[in-house]
Parts: C-alpha cells; sequence; structure tokens
C-alpha cells in the first residue's frame, strides 16, 4: 500500500470536506495487505487463503486510513459489506441509513467487501471494488462517483491511445473499448470500470475514471480541471424502486418473449403481457423477481412477476379477457406491471 498515496488522499478529501462536500471512500487493499503482512508474493487461488489475507489486512487497511485522517482531525468509521447486504430491502435502507448517520457525524466512510467471509460460490461477492463503489453511490444518491486506478482513464487503444474525456452514452463500441488487468493484487480492470459506471450512470450519478497518481485529482476533479474520462449521468434516473429491482436485488428466474413484446417494452413503455411470452427457462413463484430476454437470450429487462411459471406456461399467448377467465378475481393480468418492470 503506497502510503505517500493514502496521505494525499486523506488532503485532499479534507480539503473537500472544508467545502462542505461529503466523501465516501470504497478502499480495497486488505487482500493485498494481508499478503504483505504473510509474506505472500503471489495472489493465493484457494478462497480459504484469500479470507485469510482479507483477515489479516482488513484492520490494517482501515488503521491506516485513520493513522493519515489524524493530523486533519478527521475520523473514519469501518463499513463491510456483502451482496446479501444490498440485495434485501430492509438491509439496503439499514445501510443507506448508517452511511448518513456517520456523515451527519462528520465521519468518513471506509467502504470494502467483506473477503474474509464472501464466497464466488455462494454468489454473495461484488466481484470488483468498482462494482461495489457504484452500489454504494446508488444508494447514497451520490452526484459524482470517482474510480482511481492505474491509467488516466478510458483509452483507444487501437488509436495511439487516445483519451476519451466525455461519453454521453455506454454504447457496445465504448465497452468495446474496455481491457482486463494481469496485475496481482487487483481484480476486473476497465470492463469493470464501465460496468460500474453503467450502475451509476442509471443512478443519475455522473462517474469519472481516472489516475489516483494524479496530483490533487479529487481537487482537480471539483474545479472541472482532472484529466480523465466523465460519463454523464443519465438524464432522467431511474426511481428508488426500480433502481432497486435493476441493481439490488437478486432474480429467481428468467422468461423469453417474443420480438413483439420486446419491442414494446424497450421502445413503447408497455407492461408485460402473457401474449408475447414464449416460455419460462425455469421455475418461480409470483411475486418474483425475474429476468427477461428476447428470442437471441439477450436479456434486457426485471421486474416482479404476477404469475407463477407454471401459470405463464398455461396462459403464455392468451388475451387479457382469456385470462381474466381462467383467473377470475385477479386485478392484474399482466405477467409483469410497467411500475414493477426497470429495462437494463
Amino acid at each position: 500500500m503506497d502510503e505517500v498515496r493514502v496521505r494525499s488522499f486523506c488532503h485532499q478529501v479534507a480539503e473537500l470536506r472544508k467545502q462542505e462536500i461529503q466523501v465516501i471512500l470504497v478502499s480495497s487493499g486488505a487482500v493485498g495487505l494481508g499478503m504483505g503482512k504473510l509474506g505472500m508474493k503471489k495472489r493465493p487461488k484457494t478462497i480459504e487463503r484469500l479470507q485469510a489475507c482479507a483477515a489479516v489486512g482488513q484492520s490494517i487497511l482501515t488503521q491506516t486510513w485513520q493513522k493519515h485522517f489524524d493530523p486533519f482531525g478527521i475520523v473514519v468509521g469501518q463499513i463491510l459489506l456483502i451482496r446479501d447486504d444490498v440485495r434485501g430491502r430492509k438491509r439496503h435502507l439499514a445501510i443507506m441509513h448508517t452511511m448518513e448517520t456517520l456523515l451527519g457525524e462528520g465521519v468518513v466512510p471506509i467502504i470494502n467487501e467483506n473477503d474474509s467471509v464472501s464466497a464466488e460460490e455462494l454468489e454473495m461477492k461484488f466481484g470488483e471494488n468498482d462494482i461495489l463503489s457504484a452500489l454504494v453511490a446508488s444508494i447514497t444518491k451520490s452526484e459524482v462517483l470517482a474510480i482511481l486506478t492505474t491509467v488516466p482513464g478510458l483509452l483507444d487503444l487501437e488509436n495511439d491511445d487516445h483519451l476519451i474525456p466525455i461519453v454521453e452514452t455506454i454504447s457496445p463500441e465504448i465497452e468495446a473499448l474496455a481491457k482486463g488487468t494481469s496485475s496481482e493484487t487487483s481484480t476486473g480492470g476497465m470492463t469493470s470500470k464501465i460496468e460500474a459506471a453503467k450502475v451509476a450512470t442509471h443512478s443519475g450519478c455522473g462517474v469519472f475514471i481516472g489516475a489516483g497518481r494524479s496530483e490533487n485529482i479529487l481537487i482537480d476533479l471539483l474545479n472541472g480541471e482532472a484529466k480523465g474520462t466523465f460519463f454523464l449521468p443519465s438524464d432522467i434516473p431511474l426511481e428508488s424502486k426500480k433502481r432497486w429491482l435493476a441493481y439490488f436485488a437478486k432474480t429467481d428466474g428468467r422468461i423469453i418473449v417474443d420480438d413483439g413484446a420486446a419491442n414494446a417494452l424497450l421502445k413503447q413503455g408497455s407492461s408485460l403481457l402473457a401474449k408475447g411470452i414464449k416460455l419460462c427457462e425455469s421455475e418461480f413463484l409470483a411475486d418474483t423477481l425475474i429476468e427477461i430476454a428476447d428470442e437471441s437470450g439477450k436479456v434486457f429487462a426485471r421486474g416482479i412477476t404476477q404469475f407463477s411459471s407454471d401459470q405463464i406456461n398455461a396462459i403464455s399467448g392468451q388475451s387479457s379477457e382469456e385470462i381474466a377467465l381462467a383467473f377470475p378475481g385477479k386485478k392484474k393480468l399482466d405477467v409483469i406491471h410497467r411500475d414493477d418492470l426497470v429495462l437494463i
């Protein structure tokens, strides 16, 4: 861990706070610090050894941040998260309230994934702190997410490493510019940063990607002078419920719809009707969050279904009038109402 850079970040955060800007830090480094403390030169391959490194390194990480914030009279608070912490609505809100309370007390939250207990096979990991930071930005309704990395921003590697300063829309062409990483102590690379930018910008948060070693990068960002790539937030942020459906909750099934239904959902703002459904790819109950895919298999939406998979298989292709006869007394005849559906 480069403590010179940590000290620089702490100084910059202190300067931002003087201007009444609240700051939350999402900091990786626990596994790397644990590797150093245990004398490991290569990132462990087994989950158990990674978790052991994280357990050793997490306290060192927080202590290091606190040491360099001390000269500015700033207290830090540690929050360790796993994927399940943001999937449930109650936990989601609890995290938000905790963050608000810490910030209200003048504390700088230090967020990290709880690598000592999260495990990939349990689907509990965020995967990269890039994604975690975007989810935290969304929960806290932050205005800007700054992802500081080893490169100056999003580069066009096939065009003399040209730096792309502004991204208005994350198109397939923009996604194609992303590359992975080969570092022993990091995961993801630009690919995960683009995914994080998708999450944050859809939540109305601008995203900046720049080089962490640039002097005064956070101050320059505030003044509009930072070198890097800025992803513009969406014009119309997803409302709170739909943001939760899009990025926080776990899906428990998938259905395939025909081209007509896909077009109606994507371009006409329609609800999903039974007549547009081709098949259910898995079994699920009513009131379940499921994915919606087109005929090519591409997932483009999520929503809460009013019917179980068995019921959908029985009514697929039918009109609302036919469904009303089959389910007398049922108030909502849409498979997924537009209010319970979000495009992704």
